[in-house]
């Protein structure tokens, strides 16, 4: 709620209960001649006074007054004007009008927090809109550029976008993302930055200069979710370089989950090559069939020796380190690469053919080969 007023409560520069509160918001007349009947009849509040104080206490909330300084007017005008019960009212008047102070009070504390209650909705609901909107590019540019400010992005620079999965799910509102916005908030305060969630991953919108954000995000996220992995667009100018970015993040995440890459955090940058070998999959299919298809005929199948690739690769064409890593002897990994040269025709420890080969092998495990069959 936006805070229009100073009102401290008690009576104004102007006289007026309430400070800068205005009389007709106050409606405070209603308020005094009820509780004058109470202490002359002994009665309680009826139903359309009460609903007369709720629906000034909403009225007041959707104004953007405060609420302290709204009972501070009630509790001001009661002692004011204090209704004292008349000679032949009933026993206990006194109480009476101490229980519709305490009523009408409770009846504008209501309605004012139904009023907020109302307007969070709303705002998460315009919030949850423009989120959807602006990552998928579905809405139009300028509209999504007016809102912006509103939710702390400036679209004159270029923005970066990362986001981190965990072992479940999350929404707006758990305690993950809280505890990692929170601890945003408290290194960087406002910096244009924007976390939120999308289909069950943390996502986190920073300006592209500030890489130092989106670092930290990847820290507290996988701290926060006991060991996430988080992917990293590369930064991207406009409206439309948020969606870019954001999907280049998907994706990262996509090639690490099935590539096995090691690292908790992925840079969209650092994979540039994964998108240009996986552009045409019907040439990359042919290489893995025509490469890598032989490996099938080998004792035990493709699997083993597709896996003593890998992680030959992987160890930098190290012998040492890939058995190691296989829990193999030297020896026997210099058997499993000599088998691959027999069976494929390429040769592992020839620069030229090794490209093919680790080429090819990228290839398989992009297209899930050889547990979905590589037919050209």
């Amino acid at each position: 709620m936006t805070d229009t007023t100073h009102a401290t409560g008690g009576t104004g520069a102007t006289g007026t209960p309430g400070g800068d509160i205005p009389a007709a918001v106050l409606g405070l007349d209603g308020y005094i001649r009820a509780l004058t009947d109470v202490a002359t009849t002994g009665r309680r509040l009826t139903r359309d006074e009460l609903q007369e104080r709720r629906t000034l206490g909403e009225q007041a909330a959707e104004a953007g007054f405060r609420l302290r300084p709204l009972i501070a007017a009630h509790l001001a005008v009661t002692r004011e004007r204090w209704p004292l019960p008349r000679a032949g009212a009933p026993a206990g008047s006194l109480d009476r009008v101490l229980a519709a102070v305490e009523q009408a009070v409770d009846a504008v504390a209501e309605g004012f927090e139904r009023a907020q209650r109302v307007a969070v909705r709303q705002e998460e609901a315009a919030r949850r809109e423009f989120i959807d909107d602006l990552l998928y590019g579905r809405s139009d540019v300028g509209r999504l550029a007016a809102q912006a400010e509103r939710f702390g992005l400036r679209f004159s620079s270029a923005h970066a976008v990362a986001v981190a999965a965990g072992p479940t799910g999350y929404a707006e509102g758990d305690a993950v993302p809280r505890q990692v916005e929170q601890a945003l908030i408290a290194r960087f305060g406002d910096r244009g930055t924007l976390l939120t969630t999308k289909d069950g991953l943390l996502v986190c919108v920073a300006p592209g200069d500030q890489h130092d954000v989106l670092t930290y995000f990847a820290k507290q996220a996988y701290a926060a979710t006991g060991g996430s992995r988080v992917a990293v667009g590369r930064p991207q100018p406009g409206v439309g370089g948020v969606v870019h970015s954001y999907e280049e993040a998907l994706n990262a995440l996509d090639l690490g989950e099935r590539l096995g890459l090691e690292g908790p955090v992925l840079r969209a940058a650092d994979l540039l090559v994964f998108p240009v070998l996986t552009r045409d999959r019907q040439a990359m299919t042919e290489l893995v069939h025509h490469t890598l298809g032989p490996l099938e005929q080998a004792r035990g199948g493709a699997e083993p020796l597709l896996r003593t690739l890998t992680v030959y690769f992987d160890s930098g064409c190290v012998t040492a380190e890939a058995a190691r890593r296989l829990s193999l002897s030297v020896r026997a990994l210099t058997y499993r690469l000599a088998r691959v040269h027999r069976l494929t025709g390429a040769d592992p420890a020839d620069p030229v053919q090794r490209y093919t080969l680790q080429t090819a092998v990228i290839g398989a495990r992009l297209l899930d080969w050889p547990a979905r069959p590589a037919t050209p």
